[in-house]
């Protein structure tokens, strides 16, 4: 048996400290509000889930609270139109969780009458929702004894357990070490109180081992091995793509755009025509212009980065006569478009020709 499973209660530990020190956040229900009966709304939780993946509480709290003002129930998101829910979306990244974020909504009204299943099961065969997001989904809004790991966890686990096994390999035996602590009793507060603890504890850096409600059982502490966890295998250094955008403008103000194909990066996203994104170490491709017009390449570059490479697109401008024809996309008079409609990448792009 492992030292630290021979320390007492750790579960109730956490959870008296989380009763005191619980983060206030826009789609949770406080812990002395659930113990008074107040029960967390499904669609909040599966709304923020899907928002927090890969994403920083801080970023989300102005999408979450948009949408939820926006579309109150899931069936309202469900009947919403793709683009306006895209646009609301923009900037936030991932852009294939919004476009799964509207599958599951419609399979929810659908399939389930408007209501999210409560079988864990059931969860998952619904698009976008994966082990983690069910298992969150079940516990916080369910308050069902399902287990989540995500990296706030693995990082607690592995130091409070000292395991050097690096990530991702470790996943597996950090996930059942995780398991045989998520209690009966409040399974949903346990959840968030120890993602809470990776967050503002546990973190990366610095842990605050000191005032850590876990700080006499943790292994990595004791061992001096804390700052050393979780271990995790080296990255491969992410290759560079080159490309063009083309920002075509109308006489009348309008801007040439055009909705990128539903599958890949950006999918369902506005954005400006342009070629394709391509390794290369000679001249950047321009692909085909969208439109002929007297192109002027800007000074500068647009430098993004996505989760497998590092993107760098240079920007031509042109401004058109009113009856041009495009070969394609389509233009989108003034008074329509919004610039915080379009994907990070794609906004640098608008905010370099503006300057």
């Amino acid at each position: 048996m492992r030292e630290t499973d021979q320390t007492g209660d750790l579960p109730r530990i956490l959870l008296d400290w989380y009763d005191v020190h619980a983060r206030q956040m826009p789609w949770r229900v406080a812990p002395a509000d659930r113990k008074a009966g107040q029960l967390p709304d499904p669609y909040h939780v599966w709304m923020s889930e899907i928002m927090l993946q890969q994403t920083t509480v801080a970023a989300v709290r102005d999408y979450f609270t948009r949408f939820v003002t926006r579309w109150p129930k899931v069936a309202d998101l469900a009947g919403a139109e793709d683009a306006d829910v895209m646009g609301e979306w923009a900037g936030l990244g991932y852009y294939a969780r919004a476009r799964n974020l509207l599958k599951c909504a419609r399979a929810v009204v659908a399939d389930h009458d408007g209501a999210f299943p409560t079988d864990h099961d059931a969860l998952l065969k619904l698009p976008g929702i994966g082990p983690y997001t069910a298992a969150a989904v079940s516990s916080i809004a369910f308050d069902a004894p399902r287990t989540v790991l995500d990296g706030n966890v693995e990082r607690v686990m592995a130091r409070l357990y000292d395991i050097h096994t690096p990530l991702p390999a470790a996943k597996p035996e950090l996930m059942a070490l995780a398991e045989t602590l998520t209690p009966q009793d409040r399974p949903g507060d346990y959840a968030q109180a120890v993602m809470d603890l990776g967050a503002t504890i546990c973190s990366p850096k610095s842990p605050a081992c000191g005032i850590c409600p876990w700080r006499d059982p943790c292994l990595a502490r004791t061992r001096s091995t804390a700052a050393d966890l979780p271990k995790k295998t080296p990255k491969k250094p992410k290759p560079v793509r080159h490309g063009t955008v083309y920002l075509a403008q109308r006489a009348d103000g309008a801007w040439l755009l055009e909705t990128r194909p539903d599958k890949g990066l950006l999918g369902g996203m506005l954005g400006w025509p342009g070629s394709e994104w391509l390794d290369t170490q000679e001249e950047r491709p321009l692909g085909e212009p969208p439109v002929q017009a007297n192109w002027q390449p800007l000074d500068g570059e647009v430098r993004h980065t996505f989760t497998h490479f590092h993107l760098i697109l240079s920007v031509q401008t042109a401004t058109i006569a009113a009856d041009t024809a495009p070969t394609k996309g389509a233009f989108i008079p003034p008074d329509r478009f919004r610039p915080s409609d379009l994907p990070t990448v794609m906004r640098k792009a608008f905010d370099l020709s503006r300057k």
